[in-house]
C-alpha cells in the first residue's frame, strides 16, 4: 500500500513528462493531438483506479491511524523527510482529486478548450493533479509547502493560455494573491519547525502544541492561516476567485473549485488545529466572524448578479457562491469541536462534487448559447432549458438544489453539522458569540436558496423555441459520462452520510485530542 500511495503522487509527473514527448507511431490515432488527449485520459484513469484500490485496501476499522506510510530521509541537516501517509481525513480528498481530474481529462478529450497545443494542456493538468494529491498525502511541513505551491504555476497557465476574456489579468491576480499568502505561510511553517525541532506533522500533532509557547502559536496561526485563508478563499481575501473562475476554461473552474480550494481548509485541519491549538483558540472567534461574513457577502453578491438587469455572469455567480459555501467550512473548523470539524470536512467533499458539477453544466450552457450572461440567457424567450434541452435543465436544477442544501443530498449535512458545532463550541470559546454566528449562518442558507432558485427560474424556464430558431443539443454522451459520477455521489453522500463520517470522525477525534486516542 505504501508503494501504491507513492505511485499515486509520482505517476502524474511521469505522465506529464511523457505527454511532452512525440507519440509512438502506432498510438497516434487520427492525429498527435488526439493521442496526447487520450494519454491524459489514460494516466488519470490509472490514478483514479489506484486511488480506489487504496480506498478499498484502507483499514476502515482504524481510520485514525496513518496508513500506507513512506518515511525516507531527504535533507538530514534540517530533518526534512519524504513522509507520506493517509488517514480518514485525507483519503476522501485524495479520491475526490483523482476522480475530478479524470472527469476533466475525459471531458477535454471530447471538448478541448481553445488555446495552444494539447501537449502543454495535458502536461499541466497532470502536474496540477500530482501537486494536489501530494498536498493531501505528505506529512512533512516543508514537503507540504512545496506541494501546496506546486499547483500554482499549472493553474496560472491553464487560466492564462486556455481561458476566456480577461484571462491574463485574472491569471496574474490569482498568482499574486496566492504567492503573497504563501510567502507569509512559509515563515509560519519554518517558525514551527525551528521552535519544535522537527517538521514532522505526525510528531507535531501528537505533541499538540506542548513544545510551542502560546506566543509562538499565535504568530504561527496568524502567518500560516493567512496563506490558507487566501487559498480557501476567506472573505475579504477572496477577490481573486470570481475573476479566475470567470476567465478559466470549464475544466479549470471545475478543478479550482473542486480541488484547489480544499487545500486551504485541509491545512487548517491537518496543521493548525492539532499543532497550534492555543493559537487557534485565540483566533477562532475571528475566523468564525470572517466565515459568516463570507456566507452573507457571497449570498448577497449572488443575489445581485441573479436579479434582472444585474449583468451577472453565471460562472461568476457560482464563484461567489463558493465564497459562501467555504464560509460554512471555516465556521465548522472555528468551532474546534468534532461535530464542527466533521461538518467542515463533509462540506468540503460536498462542495467539490456539487460545484464541480455546476461548473461543468454552466460550461455546457455557455458552449451552446455562446454566453454565460444571465440577462442574455433569460432575455426574449430565455434559455428555457426545460423545453429546449430538458436533460440539461434537469441536471442544472438538480445541482442547484444540491448546492442550496436540500435534505437528502450531499450539500445538507456539512452545513448542518457546522451550524450544530457552532451551537456548542469548544471549551474556552464564547458560546453567545458562536450562537450569533450560527444564527447568521442559518440566515445565509435562506439567501443561498433564494439566489439559486432565481437562477433556475431564469435559465431553465421560458417560452417555447421560436419557429426557425436552431435547436440546441441536449446532454451528449461524453457529458453524460463526465457528469453521472458526480450526480451519483451527491445522492449517495446525502442519503448515506455515515460512509464519509465513519472515516473522518475517528481521525478528527484523535487530531483534536493530540493523538492520544
Amino acid at each position: 500500500m505504501q508503494f501504491l500511495l507513492a505511485g499515486i503522487v509520482a505517476v502524474p509527473l511521469l505522465g506529464a513528462a511523457a505527454a511532452l514527448l512525440p507519440a509512438p507511431p502506432g498510438l497516434k490515432g487520427r492525429s498527435p493531438d488526439q493521442a496526447v488527449l487520450r494519454h491524459g485520459v489514460t494516466v488519470t484513469a490509472v490514478i483514479l483506479l489506484a486511488a480506489i484500490v487504496l480506498a478499498l485496501g484502507f483499514d476502515h476499522d482504524q481510520p485514525s491511524r496513518m496508513q500506507a506510510t513512506t518515511d525516507i530521509t531527504w535533507i538530514p541537516a534540517l530533518d526534512v523527510r519524504i513522509h507520506l501517509g493517509i488517514d480518514g481525513i485525507s483519503l476522501p480528498l485524495l479520491v475526490l482529486t483523482a476522480l475530478l481530474t479524470f472527469l476533466c481529462a475525459l471531458y477535454s478529450y471530447f471538448k478541448m478548450p481553445s488555446g495552444p497545443s494539447p501537449k502543454a494542456f495535458v502536461a499541466l493538468l497532470l502536474v496540477l493533479e500530482s501537486g494536489t494529491l501530494a498536498t493531501f498525502a505528505v506529512l512533512d511541513l516543508v514537503l507540504f509547502f512545496l506541494a501546496f505551491e506546486m499547483v500554482l504555476i499549472p493553474m496560472y497557465f491553464l487560466i492564462a493560455r486556455w481561458g476566456g476574456e480577461g484571462r491574463q489579468a485574472a491569471a496574474w491576480k490569482f498568482i499574486l494573491y496566492t504567492l503573497l499568502g504563501s510567502v507569509v505561510m512559509l515563515l509560519g511553517l519554518l517558525l514551527i519547525g525551528v521552535k519544535a525541532g522537527t517538521f514532522d506533522m505526525v510528531a507535531l500533532a501528537t505533541d499538540n502544541g506542548r513544545g510551542l509557547t502560546t506566543s509562538v502559536q499565535v504568530i504561527a496561526v496568524l502567518a500560516i492561516g493567512l496563506g490558507f485563508a487566501v487559498k480557501t478563499p476567506m472573505w475579504p481575501l477572496h477577490s481573486w476567485l470570481p475573476d479566475a473562475h470567470t476567465a478559466a476554461p470549464t475544466v479549470g473552474s471545475v478543478l479550482l473549485a473542486g480541488v484547489l480550494l480544499k487545500m486551504g481548509t485541509y491545512g487548517f485541519v491537518r496543521i493548525l488545529l492539532p499543532i497550534t491549538p492555543d493559537g487557534m483558540r485565540t483566533f477562532a472567534p475571528y475566523l468564525a466572524a470572517f466565515a459568516v461574513a463570507g456566507i452573507i457577502y457571497g449570498s448577497l453578491a449572488c443575489l445581485a448578479l441573479a436579479r434582472p438587469g444585474g449583468k451577472g455572469d453565471l460562472k461568476r455567480l457560482i464563484a461567489y457562491s463558493s465564497v459562501g459555501h467555504m464560509g460554512f467550512v471555516l465556521l465548522g473548523i472555528a468551532t474546534m469541536t468534532p461535530t464542527g470539524v466533521n461538518g467542515a470536512l463533509f462540506a468540503n467533499i460536498a462542495h467539490g462534487l456539487v460545484t464541480g458539477l455546476l461548473f461543468f453544466l454552466v460550461g455546457a450552457v455557455k458552449d451552446r448559447y455562446g454566453t454565460a450572461d444571465l440577462d442574455t440567457l433569460a432575455g426574449a424567450t430565455g434559455a428555457a432549458l426545460y423545453g429546449r434541452a430538458p436533460r440539461l435543465g434537469a441536471l442544472l436544477a438538480f445541482a442547484a438544489v444540491a448546492s442550496l442544501g436540500l435534505p437528502g443530498l450531499a450539500g445538507f449535512w456539512g452545513e448542518m453539522l457546522a451550524l450544530f458545532g457552532a451551537f456548542e463550541p469548544a471549551e474556552g470559546l464564547s458560546r453567545p458569540a458562536f450562537l450569533t454566528f450560527m444564527a447568521i449562518g442559518a440566515f445565509g442558507t435562506l439567501l443561498t436558496a433564494a439566489y439559486l432558485l432565481v437562477v433556475v427560474r431564469r435559465v431553465c424556464m421560458g417560452g417555447p423555441r421560436p419557429a426557425g430558431e436552431t435547436a440546441i443539443a441536449d446532454v451528449q454522451g461524453y457529458e453524460f459520462a463526465a457528469w453521472t459520477p458526480l450526480v451519483a455521489l451527491t445522492v449517495l453522500a446525502g442519503l448515506w452520510p455515515a460512509v464519509l463520517l465513519g472515516l473522518t470522525d475517528p481521525a478528527v477525534q484523535k487530531l483534536l485530542a493530540g493523538g492520544t486516542q
